[in-house]
C-alpha cells in the first residue's frame, strides 16, 4: 500500500508541476528545445527512480541513468533565459 501511495503522489507531482512549467514558458513566450532540456532531464530522474522503485532494479543502472541525466540538466543551464531582478 505505502508503494502505491507514494507512487502516485509522485505521479500527481510531476503532471502538476510539467502542466505549470509549460504554462510559465508559454507566458513568458519561451520557444526552443534546449530552453527545455534542463527541467526535462530532471522529469526524467524522477521517472527512472519510480520505474527502477516499482520493477526493483534499483542499483547501477538507475544510478548511471540518473547522474547522466543531472550532468545533462546541469550542462542545459546555460539555455535558461536570463531573469531580469530588479532590486529595491
Amino acid at each position: 500500500m505505502n508503494q502505491a501511495v507514494w507512487s502516485v503522489v509522485l505521479i500527481a507531482a510531476l503532471l502538476i508541476s510539467g502542466f505549470y512549467v509549460y504554462r510559465k514558458r508559454k507566458a513568458a513566450g519561451i520557444t526552443g528545445i534546449k530552453t527545455a532540456l534542463t527541467s526535462i532531464c530532471f522529469y526524467l530522474i524522477a521517472v527512472v527512480n519510480l520505474f527502477a522503485f516499482w520493477f526493483g532494479f534499483i542499483g547501477l543502472i538507475s544510478w548511471g541513468l540518473t547522474v547522466v541525466l543531472l550532468i545533462t540538466g546541469a550542462y542545459f543551464t546555460k539555455y535558461l533565459p536570463s531573469q531580469n531582478m530588479e532590486v529595491e
